[in-house]
């Protein structure tokens, strides 16, 4: 008799043709890609807001860490807020380069909401604190999405 199982090879080779199984981690990923389209946002909002009520803010512009006016601060948070949610999006189709991009974008955000902290505390903090995890998530964990059949 002919064994109709002998085509089929006797080890398991799935893992080679269709790459790791994704780690519950991926969800890490993921949370970070949603977070960082959050944190586009956020940094859009204080970018129109800095661009259209200079009055808005807590200290005048000469209390902030660099001598700038509102109007150039809300540009620079509302570029970076669409940067940082083009970037999520290459995020979440598991690309390098765009997690390479959000990690770089969001250390700038990071950056400039220090600078930015004398004019709103609380705000900035919470997007401070974001970045870290966007950051996080993203560097430990960031390849595991490639992997994944989402």
């Amino acid at each position: 008799m002919v064994n109709a199982r002998s085509s089929r090879p006797e080890v398991d080779t799935s893992s080679v043709a269709y790459g790791p199984e994704p780690t519950a981690w991926t969800g890490w990923v993921v949370f970070a890609s949603f977070m960082m389209l959050l944190l586009g946002v956020f940094q859009a909002i204080q970018g129109l807001v800095a661009i259209f009520d200079d009055g808005y803010y807590r200290v005048t512009q000469s209390g902030l860490v660099v001598n700038l006016d509102y109007t150039a601060w809300g540009w620079t948070h509302l570029l970076l807020g669409v940067l940082i949610v083009i970037s999520a999006v290459g995020v979440l189709s598991g690309n390098l380069a765009a997690r390479t991009v959000a990690v770089i974008l969001a250390g700038l955000s990071a950056i400039a909401n220090v600078l930015f902290i004398a004019a709103y505390p609380l705000w900035s903090i919470i997007v401070i604190t974001v970045d870290i995890l966007v950051i996080y998530a993203l560097t430990v964990h960031g390849r595991e999405l490639k992997g994944s059949t989402m």
